[in-house]
């Protein structure tokens, strides 16, 4: 049966970037995306994202006429849990790909650390405000991410895509990022905590596939969520980023989840 899916991406990686997981996913259902969340000023990046939530149900409402497959990663898979507890009726279930969906004690320590003003040494938001921001071309921008360690694990195809629907023109005839950094930081440091008070409210089949060297989420985690919410969890080989390293395979594994 032919599905609509819906993907949501992971922070600073607009939806475009994803172009041979959407690729290999639309050669068997129909896929849609929201391409960077967060910029829309009616959305404002707020303490737990309800905005964002609000901003992917609007898009969702107003883009697909029958309940929709969620996938997503990281940021997104966030979303599409939130968007699923909220308003049940628009799915037929759910897909999460390495998202922070921490058990109540590390979420506790994400709300400590928001209290006292170091979550960006918690999360990799500090980072994102230092982060080089302009390029002469989309030659460069490849150049210079191809020799970071992490961008050096991307699929070839993903890293291309990261070079240039990763970034826009800067109105000067370079290259800057199009998920903008300030946002980007925001989002980070406005993590959700409260994941577990939801606890037994999901009424939405859910599947969660982990990172099997990503350190997003402990093991203490991944039993919360299967016991308390009934999310299915599989594990992928690769690091958190592993829907941009192993797009072929990750498509093929959401598609053996929704064939199931």
């Amino acid at each position: 049966m032919r599905e609509t899916i819906h993907f949501a991406h992971a922070n600073s990686f607009p939806a475009s970037v994803y172009g041979k997981l959407l690729d290999a996913l639309g050669e068997h259902h129909q896929v849609g995306f929201l391409d960077a969340i967060g910029h829309d000023p009616a959305y404002p990046v707020t303490d737990c994202w309800p905005h964002l939530v609000e901003e992917t149900i609007a898009h969702i409402e107003s883009h697909y006429h029958d309940p929709i497959v969620g996938v997503g990663h990281s940021l997104g898979g966030f979303l599409m849990f939130y968007a699923a507890l909220r308003r049940p009726e628009l799915f037929k279930r759910i897909v999460i790909l390495d998202s922070p969906l921490m058990g109540p004690f590390r979420s506790r320590g994400i709300w400590l650390a928001k209290k006292l003003g170091f979550i960006d040494r918690v999360t990799p938001g500090g980072n994102t405000l230092k982060r080089r921001d302009n390029w002469a071309s989309v030659a460069m921008v490849h150049d210079y991410f191809a020799r970071k360690p992490m961008f050096a694990r991307f699929d070839p195809a993903c890293l291309a895509d990261y070079a240039e629907h990763g970034t826009v023109d800067d109105g000067q005839g370079g290259r800057k990022l199009k998920f903008r950094p300030r946002i980007e930081h925001d989002i980070y440091c406005s993590l959700p905590h409260d994941f577990p008070r939801y606890r037994g409210q999901l009424k939405v089949p859910a599947a969660f596939i982990a990172g099997v060297g990503s350190d997003v989420l402990k093991p203490a985690d991944l039993r919360f969520m299967r016991k308390h919410f009934n999310i299915q969890v599989q594990m992928q080989q690769g690091s958190h980023l592993f829907p941009l390293e192993r797009p072929v395979e990750t498509a093929q594994r959401i598609l053996n989840l929704l064939e199931a």
